[in-house]
């Protein structure tokens, strides 16, 4: 729990991060408990609650759909 709290205490802009319903995204913009993450190839911007990531990922997540996965 502590770990936890440590890793969402110290995200930053420009972390990827996986949500707990599995979203990937970059940190785009915080403020207090509020964390927007753009997603996908458009850059879509998602608003969370900072408990609704799950992890900050060590190495960047591939956009599936340029890579050719459906």
């Amino acid at each position: 729990d502590k770990k936890v709290k440590e890793m969402l205490a110290a995200i930053k802009v420009g972390d990827r991060v996986r949500t707990i319903g599995g979203m990937y995204g970059t940190v785009t913009n915080l403020k207090d408990d509020i964390i927007t993450i753009s997603v996908g190839p458009d850059k879509a911007r998602l608003v969370f609650a900072r408990g609704a990531i799950a992890t900050v990922e060590d190495s960047p997540v591939e956009n599936t759909i340029e890579d050719g996965v459906k």
